[in-house]
C-alpha cells in the first residue's frame, strides 16, 4: 500500500486499524496468543466490563486494590463502581513501577494488586507476582493496551491471577474486551450476551469506510464523508443506539454486554505473528527517524513487544495536536487526566507523562512509505513548535 493523499496533499492516517472487506470473509486461524488461546476466556463489549466483573469474581468489594498512578481513569471507575477502594502506587517517568513503593503501600486492607502493562511494553509482572504471592493476595494483568505483546517468551496477561485484553485498540474489530483466569482455581463465568446488531453494524461500517479513504485517497474521502452524512441521518431516523467505545468513562449499563459474533469472527481471521511483525517494524522506523528531535521515551523495543503507538515525549501537546492533524495524522493526547480519587501533587512524574505523552500511530495498516510520510510530517511539525522560540532567543 502506498502512501495516500488527499486533493489538498494531505495523509490519511487513522490513530487505529482499518477493516479490509475481504477480512468480513476469510477463515479462522489457531489464536497462538492469549487470550485467543486461552479456554478460560470470556468476551465483553468493553474490557472495562472485564475489570468489574473481576472485582466482583475476586471479591474484591469492600476492600482495596493497589492500582498505578498512571492509568486513564476507566479502569479506576469500573473498580469503583464494582464497590472497591483504589489505591495508587508511583510509577516513573518512563512507564517504571516503583516496586518498592508498591510493598510499601500493600496494607491490611489491601485485597489485589493491578498492573498495567503501557502501549505493549511489559511491567514488572514477575516481581508483582512475587509480592502479590508473598501477601497472599491476587494480581489482575491489565493488558487493554498489551493485546498480542509479550515480556520475551511470555505472553502478557498469564502470569497474573487474572488477564484483561482490549481487541479494538489492536485489531480492526468493532468492539471486543476479554478476560482470562489463570492458574487451576476454576470460575463459573456466564457468557454475556451479545450487543445490538445495529451498534455493531455501525462500528463496522465506520471501519471499514476508514479503510475505504485510508486506500482511495481523495475519492475515498469524499464516498467516506457521503456515507456518513447519509448513515447519520439513517441512525438518527431509525432511533439506533450506538453504543460507543473509546468512551472516556464506565457506564454500569453496559456491564452486562457481550462481544458480538462478528468481532470474534474478524479477530480470529487475522494473522497475529504479521500484525506483531508489522508494528515492531513501524516502531523501528519512526525510532530510527525522530530520536534526534525528540529524545525516545525508550531507546530500544524488547523481543516479544507488540508496540500499540510510538510514545512521542513533546513539550506542547495542544499546538503538535493541531499540527499534525492538519496533516492528516490523527494523534492522540495519551491518558491527559488523573481520575479524581489520585492526588496529582503526590505523583509529579505522572503528573509530567500527563502532559507530554502523545501517540503516534504505528500500527499494521501503515505500509513503510506511509510511515515514512508520517515521520516527516512529525519532524516538521517540531520544527515549527521551535521557531518562536529561536526567534526570541
Amino acid at each position: 500500500m502506498e502512501a495516500v493523499k488527499t486533493s489538498d496533499n494531505k495523509l490519511f492516517v487513522p490513530s487505529l486499524p482499518t477493516l479490509w472487506p475481504g477480512m468480513l470473509l476469510s477463515n479462522a486461524r489457531p489464536g497462538a496468543l492469549p487470550p485467543f488461546s486461552s479456554p478460560s476466556a470470556r468476551y465483553f463489549y468493553f474490557a472495562r466490563n472485564a475489570v468489574w466483573l473481576t472485582m466482583k469474581m475476586l471479591r474484591l468489594d469492600g476492600g482495596e486494590v493497589l492500582m498505578p498512578s498512571y492509568h486513564h481513569g476507566v479502569e479506576v471507575e469500573a473498580v469503583v463502581d464494582a464497590g472497591a477502594t483504589p489505591r495508587f502506587y508511583r510509577v516513573g517517568a518512563r512507564w517504571d513501577v516503583d516496586l518498592a513503593d508498591v510493598a510499601k503501600r500493600i496494607g491490611p486492607k489491601t485485597k489485589a494488586l493491578y498492573l498495567i502493562h503501557y502501549a505493549g511494553f511489559p511491567g514488572p509482572v514477575d516481581a508483582m507476582r512475587k509480592l502479590a504471592d508473598e501477601h497472599g493476595i491476587p494480581l489482575i494483568e491489565d493488558c487493554a493496551l498489551s493485546l498480542l505483546s509479550s515480556d520475551g517468551a511470555t505472553p502478557l496477561g498469564t502470569t497474573g491471577d487474572v488477564g484483561i485484553f482490549c481487541l479494538y485498540k489492536t485489531l480492526p474489530v468493532p468492539n471486543g474486551g476479554a478476560l482470562v483466569v489463570n492458574g487451576p482455581r476454576q470460575y463459573s463465568l456466564p457468557e454475556p450476551p451479545a450487543p445490538p446488531l445495529a451498534s455493531t453494524f455501525s462500528h463496522t461500517v465506520s471501519a471499514l469506510l476508514q479503510n475505504l479513504e485510508l486506500r482511495g485517497g481523495a475519492v475515498g474521502r469524499g464516498l467516506r464523508g457521503l456515507v456518513r452524512s447519509v448513515g447519520h441521518g439513517t441512525v438518527k431516523a431509525a432511533s439506533i443506539q450506538r453504543v460507543a467505545t473509546g468512551t472516556q468513562h464506565f457506564d454500569r449499563r453496559h456491564v452486562d454486554l457481550g462481544m458480538s459474533p462478528l468481532t470474534k469472527r474478524i479477530a480470529l481471521a487475522q494473522d497475529l505473528e504479521a500484525i506483531v511483525e508489522a508494528r515492531r517494524r513501524n516502531y523501528f522506523f519512526l525510532l530510527g527517524r525522530l530520536r534526534d528531535v525528540s529524545p525516545p521515551l525508550f531507546n530500544q523495543l524488547p523481543p516479544g513487544v507488540c508496540p500499540l503507538f510510538y510514545p512521542m515525549v513533546v513539550q506542547d501537546k495542544e499546538a503538535l495536536l493541531a499540527r499534525l492533524r492538519d496533516r492528516g495524522i490523527d494523534a492522540i493526547d495519551f491518558w491527559k487526566r488523573f481520575h479524581p480519587a489520585c492526588d496529582p501533587s503526590e505523583f509529579p512524574e505522572v503528573a509530567q507523562l500527563r502532559r507530554t505523552i502523545l501517540e503516534i500511530p504505528c500500527h499494521q495498516d501503515l505500509s513503510p512509505e506511509v510511515m515514512a510520510e508520517v515521520a516527516e510530517a512529525v519532524r516538521d511539525a517540531l520544527k515549527a513548535e521551535r521557531r518562536p522560540s529561536q526567534r526570541t532567543g
